[in-house]
């Protein structure tokens, strides 16, 4: 079937595919947003779809008419090195048949430990994790796809999320409730160190431009974040903004601690890494290329802290 020239399919309807979706809309674009459920908060201009993009059948009819496929789909961390491929092998093959091109949200994981360097989108990969290793083989199969002329395809790496509608990270639903209500806030690893966040408004608005712009395909970018400060710095930021001393609860170490469940922390260990070096990421090619410019930090917590507040009234 021939693609349709507006109709942009996002696959994954977490934070960054909702976010995405929205985003889409307001630059005019017809919009497919898809999970397994179909259901959920609706958008004004956002179609809502059922399908199980892991598989070949539900990739197919997710992708079908769509001139751009957003795969911002992911998993428990438990799942990821078992079902990532699967998900991979199913929408490569539904972009493929369709002649859609392909527009991948991606992870720092394939860098590996960098031992504090400033990531560029030059770093090697040297990840030596079972995630890191994995994303980095996904990564290069999406890569060789565009190269054999299959597909035509484009990587956008993000940091650590922030923002409305993040729960499920570092700076998320285990700090910013806490922060707010005068309870206990987990901040793991050496605080004292660079960390990059990318605030969630611009994980979309970069996956946008890339969507939008054929001529950046076939190669990785970073995703706008702002330049990277400490994290006891980024809770300082917080301290001031909420009027009250944050309960910071360090957690060195990967252990359970509160929302970070035995399950998780015990996936999550061989990635801790992250927590004791610094994370600092340079998205200034994607900037220069396309015009970019990062949310300030200061405006991210403003936006976050402001969603969560709003959260935690409703609840």
């Amino acid at each position: 079937m021939t693609a349709v020239s507006d109709l942009h399919t996002v696959l994954g309807a977490g934070p960054a595919g909702s976010a995405l979706a929205r985003e889409l809309v307001t630059r005019g674009h017809r919009v497919r947003l898809v999970d397994r459920s179909g259901t959920g908060p609706e958008t004004e201009g956002v179609d809502r779809f059922a399908a199980d993009v892991a598989t070949a059948r539900g990739a197919r009819a997710a992708v079908e008419g769509a001139a751009v496929v957003h795969h911002c789909v992911n998993v428990g961390y438990h799942l990821q090195v078992e079902v990532m491929p699967r998900i991979q092998k199913a929408v490569l093959a539904a972009v493929e048949a369709t002649g859609a091109r392909l527009v991948v949200l991606d992870t720092l994981y394939p860098y590996g430990e960098t031992h504090g360097a400033v990531m560029t989108e030059d770093t090697p990969w040297n990840a030596t994790t079972r995630k890191g290793v994995m994303r980095a083989e996904l990564d290069a199969r999406y890569l060789a796809a565009h190269d054999e002329g299959r597909i035509r395809v484009v990587l956008g790496r993000s940091a650590d999320f922030v923002g409305p509608g993040v729960l499920n990270s570092t700076l998320g639903g285990a700090v910013f409730p806490a922060a707010l209500t005068g309870g206990e806030v987990p901040a793991l690893g050496d605080i004292d160190l660079p960390h990059s966040y990318t605030y969630i408004g611009d994980v979309a608005a970069g996956l946008a431009t890339l969507g939008e712009n054929p001529d950046g395909d076939g190669r990785v970018w970073h995703l706008p974040t702002a330049p990277a400060l400490t994290t006891r710095q980024i809770l300082a930021m917080t301290e001031e903004r909420v009027g009250r001393p944050l309960n910071i609860t360090v957690v060195g170490e990967p252990r359970p601690f509160g929302p970070f469940d035995e399950v998780f922390m015990a996936e999550y260990a061989e990635m801790f890494y992250q927590h004791t070096e610094g994370q600092t990421l340079d998205s200034s090619a994607i900037e220069k290329a396309f015009g970019l410019v990062p949310t300030p930090l200061p405006e991210a917590l403003d936006a976050t802290l402001a969603w969560y507040g709003e959260l935690l009234a409703a609840n």
